[in-house]
């Protein structure tokens, strides 16, 4: 039997996502399979569960757990979600990079909107003496060119690869984040809403995304207008943790925007609401 003491093989988070994809395969699972096809305890499969299910993407029953739904949203790959909302991630980039002060240190997320912030500072020709921080590949060479000008600096973060996402996730993409202190930081997301706050698909992004929450004096989130309203697995933090959303030229719904606005958010969709930063 596995000593609970002992289960460090994977992160938490890590575990517990791969852990619902074998719960979604099967249909159900019980305690002592999932412990050895994990490598830990039942004590930890437990626990485990019970944190799935109050996130209510399972449902414990006796023995083990049962999927919610067989239908499980997939990630989809960079790639695509670049190709989505192209104008849209556009201004969300143009509107965040001009939040962005000389001097300033940025954690900046992984995500195809956060690739358009990305491409939005190198873009400002009045920036000098940035530091970005980072866990997306993609995002730190589409800064590069901001390095070679001499107005940026880059910082990857270090940590484990994401096939088909590329960004850097634990085991090891915490160590660097948790001694830095931000002046500002953008995170990306799958879901903005009003009670249940900001949410992402993956557990382990989501994790990453919660310590850059944690490691910024003000944090910002970053999302297209189909994320409005959303909810998903993995929880980043609530509204009132956040100082603004930017997202597309549409204003929200009406009753999105009260509950925004009742969690002190600033919602900026255009210049004006960005000079109010």
């Amino acid at each position: 039997m596995a000593d609970p003491e002992n289960d460090q093989q994977l992160p938490a988070a890590l575990r517990r996502e791969r852990m619902l994809a074998v719960i979604d395969e099967r249909g159900f699972a019980r305690v002592g399979e999932l412990g050895e096809t994990f490598g830990v305890s039942d004590v930890t499969v437990r626990a485990d569960l019970d944190e799935l299910d109050r996130l209510k993407a399972i449902r414990r029953v006796h023995g083990g757990a049962v999927i919610r739904s067989r239908q499980l949203q997939a990630e989809p790959t960079l790639e695509q979600a670049i190709g989505a909302s192209t104008a849209e991630k556009t201004t969300i980039g143009t509107l965040a990079a001009s939040l962005v002060r000389p001097g300033q240190s940025v954690l900046l997320d992984v995500g195809s909107t956060a690739l358009a912030v990305a491409e939005s500072l190198v873009a400002r020709g009045d920036l000098s003496d940035v530091v970005v921080i980072t866990n997306g590949l993609r995002i730190a060479l589409a800064l590069e060119p901001g390095v070679v000008a001499g107005r940026l600096t880059v910082i990857v973060s270090g940590g484990t690869l994401r096939p088909q996402q590329h960004s850097l996730v634990e085991p090891l993409a915490s160590s660097m984040i948790r001694g830095l202190h931000a002046d500002l930081a953008f995170i990306g997301c799958n879901g903005v809403d009003g009670a249940l706050g900001v949410t992402n698909l993956n557990l382990p992004e989501a994790q990453v995304k919660r310590l850059m929450l944690e490691s910024a004096s003000r944090a910002v989130i970053i999302a297209d207008r189909s994320k409005l309203g959303q909810v998903h697995l993995g929880t980043v933090g609530s509204l009132r943790e956040f100082d603004a959303l930017v997202t597309g030229a549409a204003a929200a719904p009406d009753a999105l925007a009260e509950e925004y606005e009742q969690a002190g958010l600033l919602v900026v969709t255009d210049a004006a609401s960005a000079a109010r930063f």
